[in-house]
């Protein structure tokens, strides 16, 4: 199993002492309870499926205004795509596409979550990047290999969940984070948090920009955040979240074929409420959520006085949402035992059109799509301890789509736990993905008619994490069968169709390891290598990443050396990328109010591309103050 930095045997007080002990311990302590493979709170020993997990002062130390490169440098076999210093943006020309063991989230073959709850755009059905901002985060738990048992569609290929901030102590806490660097890049975080008694709360605002390193590569985004908690009950607690962010952003086409005007306003946002308990043998929640995105767009055109290329007189605009309903509970029958059921209900729904904005047809507008579906699915999840050495671990979920039909999804697993503290493991599991409203209502090649997508997982791992050592280490093996993928087909005499034709089959090894060398210098190292049966973009075969940290009660410096080796940037010509990239990050604590902060990202000055005509900022440096009273 991949490496997890966690902390042993210690319960969340004890958890939350030794993170404010030193600046050293803080860089390994993380809890080792996790919820994302199991929904309630699990010993990750005990889960048969690979999960890593990448803790706040991971998250701090990194110094990125977005969770994505961070995932990127410490997870093996995840990947995500760029442009730019800053910004993703949506449409033609995006970045951000988060690939795991080759599978695509703008496919919607991953699937993100907040608090467990589903993220994605509603009628193209992928994640929206720019919406994962560090300062939300208090960790990030990312599942390799299917997890639709438990999360349905969309999570075929792995989940990445992200749990919010939440205070762990009683008293107030305010906190200020900014930064200035180059090209003119501006990156704000404000947070306060509130805990007193039964009540606890979280806000937050945050505010960045950029010129970028290209013309028409600007940036600007800002948002904002509430958590509230409060305890009805010694076993009863009730949460509620609601998180906005708008951005804007323009990009200025590939360097073979640039655009003017190809510019981008989009506002999403989320909320949620929960009802939780916990008892001795029981615990579970209900949660209600909503998600909505309203997006506008221009494509822009090309500058070609010859190809009489005008600006297009409409746009595209488009509102989606995703409502959800889901309840779980886990009882434990006897010693050993848990037994989780549990049932969601999701309506995901949109409308598309054109808006003409000048010219005879001034302010009409063309209806592209305006569609609904929903579903309805149940699932239980069991997991077994035999004797002291072996647990196994079995689910099965039912899933029912409106259009698409019933899937059934198995999975099983064991955890052997083996002498000097290694731990054994094997899984297999289904994943599947629906077709989305765009795949079936949209444009050209829809297909109303479409199935769902599956694969099968298969995956050994091994791992060794010695009780109070200063070193571990883990590793696991996958294969992958990925059939019924939906592509896009030509056909002679007509329009292409959108058609279940796709199959893949991967393989690969992922690797971490990390290694304490004294009370103030560690290192730790990941590596993944990714066998795919045709290319596949955003999905490099090799990626590696080695970083050393040295951190004392003042100073806190970091450096690492991230290398990426055939990359597919495009298939058709196939065009391959191999770098590697250099990074610094240095922080000062003046004082107990003050901290001041430096990082310098790509000191090698390295030439390379991610999206094919997209040329990467060379060496950018940011510096800056954090705050907190």
């Amino acid at each position: 199993m991949t490496l997890l930095f966690l902390a042993h045997g210690r319960g969340q007080a004890q958890a939350v002492a030794e993170r404010q002990d030193s600046l050293t311990r803080r860089t390994f302590a993380l809890e080792e309870v996790v919820v994302t493979g199991a929904r309630s709170e699990t010993d990750v020993r005990h889960l048969s499926q690979t999960v890593s997990v990448i803790g706040r002062e991971t998250i701090e130390g990194a110094r990125q205004s977005s969770l994505l490169p961070v995932l990127t440098e410490e997870v093996p076999g995840l990947f995500t795509t760029s442009r730019g210093i800053l910004g993703y943006g949506v449409s033609g020309g995006a970045a951000g596409n988060i690939s795991l063991r080759g599978l695509s989230g703008s496919s919607g073959q991953l699937m993100v979550l907040v608090d467990g709850h589903p993220q994605y755009m509603g009628l193209m059905g992928h994640p929206i990047a720019d919406a994962y901002s560090s300062y939300l985060a208090e960790r990030v738990e990312v599942l390799h290999g299917p997890a639709s048992v438990l999360y349905g569609s969309n999570a075929m290929g792995g989940v990445v969940n992200i749990v919010t901030r939440r205070p762990q102590t009683d008293g107030r806490q305010t906190r200020l984070h900014t930064g200035y660097g180059s090209y003119n890049t501006l990156e704000t975080e404000l947070t306060h948090s509130f805990r007193q008694g039964k009540l606890s709360a979280t806000a937050g605002a945050s505010y960045d920009r950029t010129d970028g390193h290209r013309t028409d590569l600007d940036f600007e985004q800002y948002g904002g955040f509430l958590r509230l908690s409060y305890d009805l009950h010694r076993h009863w607690r009730a949460e509620a979240d609601a998180h906005v962010t708008h951005f804007n952003a323009s990009q200025p086409g590939s360097t073979s074929v640039p655009l003017l005007d190809a510019d981008q306003r989009v506002t999403r946002g989320r909320m949620s409420v929960t009802a939780s308990n916990r008892y001795a043998a029981t615990a579970g929640a209900i949660s209600f959520f909503y998600n909505w995105g309203d997006h506008w767009i221009n494509d822009g055109y090309t500058p070609d006085p010859t190809d009489k290329n005008d600006p297009k007189a409409y746009r595209f605009d488009s509102h989606d949402d995703l409502l959800g309903v889901s309840l779980y509970q886990s009882v434990q029958l006897f010693a050993g035992n848990r037994v989780t059921v549990g049932a969601d209900y999701f309506h995901v729904g949109g409308k598309a059109w054109n808006r003409y904005v000048e010219g005879a047809r001034d302010g009409e507008s063309d209806l592209l799509a305006d569609k609904a579906a929903d579903e309805v699915a149940a699932y239980a999840d069991l997991r077994q301890d035999v004797g002291s050495r072996l647990t196994l671990n079995a689910g099965l979920r039912m899933d029912h789509h409106s259009s698409a039909g019933t899937e059934w999804i198995p999975q099983a697993g064991l955890a052997l736990h083996l002498p000097q503290d290694l731990e054994l493991k094997a899984a297999a599991g289904k994943g599947f993905r629906y077709p989305t409203l765009r795949e079936m209502y949209m444009f050209p090649p829809q297909n109303p008619d479409l199935q769902p997508e599956s694969l099968w997982n298969y995956e050994l791992a091994l791992s060794q994490r010695p009780a109070g050592g200063a070193w571990s280490w883990g590793l696991n093996l996958f294969y992958l069968e990925a059939d019924n993928l939906i592509r896009t087909v030509p056909r002679e005499g007509t329009t292409p169709l959108n058609q279940n034709t796709g199959k893949v089959y991967n393989a690969g090894a992922e690797a971490k390891a990390a290694w304490r060398m004294d009370r103030h210098w560690s290192a730790r190292a990941n590596y993944s290598f990714l066998h795919t049966s045709r290319p596949l973009l955003a999905a490099p075969r090799h990626k590696g990443y080695v970083g050393l940290v040295y951190a004392d009660r003042r100073w806190n410096a970091s450096t690492g050396l991230h290398y990426v080796g055939r990359l597919y940037t495009a298939t058709a010509p196939a065009t391959t990328e191999d770098f590697v990239l250099w990074h610094l990050r240095l922080s000062c604590q003046v004082s107990r109010h003050l901290q001041l902060w430096a990082k310098g990202e790509n000191l090698l000055a390295k030439r390379y591309e991610i999206n094919a005509g997209y040329p990467m900022p060379r060496a950018t440096i940011l510096g800056g103050v954090n705050l907190s009273f």
